[in-house]
C-alpha cells in the first residue's frame, strides 16, 4: 500500500466531503425517535456557565491570602527568642519539663487538707510565667539581654524553689495529720 500525500488525499476526495448541516429541529427529531424506541431520553439541559469561571476565579483568591498568610506570618514570641538567644529553648525545654512534672506532683497530692495550699501555689506559678511572658517580650523589645535571661532563669529557679517547698509542706502536712491520726485512736 502506497502512503498518499495529505495534499493528494485531499484533492481525491474533494467534494466527497458532508459539509451540509442538519436543518432545524434535527435534535428534538432525532431524541422523539429514540424515546419511542427505547424509552425515555431528554435534552441535556444547558449549564449555567457563570458558575465555572466564579469557582475558579474563588480558588485563586483563595490561594493568593493562603500564600500571603504563609508568606506574611510573624513569628510567634518563643521563635524570636530563639533567635536572639538559642541557647533559651534548651534550658526552658529542661525547666519547663521538670517544673511541669511538679505541678503534677501537686495536684496529684491535693487534698481537704491541702487544697487552699494547692490553688494558692497554682495562682502564684501562673502569676510567674505571666511574668516569664513579659521576660521574652522585653528581650524582643530588645531590652539587655544579659540581664534579662538572668531574670527568666531565675524565674525558673523560683517556680521549681517554690514547688519543692510547697510538696514538702504539703508532706508535713500528711504527716502532721497521720501522727495525729494514730495519738487519737490509741
Amino acid at each position: 500500500m502506497k502512503k498518499d500525500n495529505l495534499d493528494d488525499l485531499f484533492e481525491r476526495l474533494q467534494g466527497q466531503f458532508d459539509i451540509e448541516e442538519p436543518g432545524s429541529g434535527h435534535q428534538e427529531r432525532f431524541l422523539a425517535k429514540l424515546n419511542q424506541s427505547k424509552g425515555v431520553v431528554s435534552l441535556p439541559q444547558r449549564k449555567n456557565r457563570v458558575w465555572k469561571p466564579l469557582s475558579i476565579a474563588a480558588s485563586v483568591v483563595l490561594i493568593c491570602l493562603l500564600g500571603l498568610q504563609i508568606f506574611n506570618s510573624e513569628p510567634s514570641i518563643k521563635e524570636q527568642v530563639v533567635e536572639i538567644a538559642p541557647e533559651v529553648s534548651k534550658t526552658e525545654f529542661y525547666f519547663a519539663s521538670l517544673i511541669e512534672e511538679q505541678v503534677q506532683e501537686l495536684k496529684d497530692a491535693k487534698s481537704p487538707e491541702t487544697a487552699r495550699l494547692v490553688d494558692d501555689t497554682l495562682i502564684q506559678l501562673d502569676k510567674l510565667e505571666t511574668d516569664y511572658n513579659n521576660l521574652e517580650q522585653e528581650l524582643i523589645n530588645g531590652g539587655d539581654s544579659k540581664i534579662i535571661l538572668n531574670a527568666m532563669i531565675t524565674n525558673f529557679q523560683t517556680r521549681i524553689d517554690l514547688l519543692k517547698e510547697v510538696l514538702q509542706n504539703i508532706e508535713n502536712i500528711k504527716n502532721l495529720k497521720s501522727y495525729n491520726d494514730e495519738n487519737f485512736t490509741i
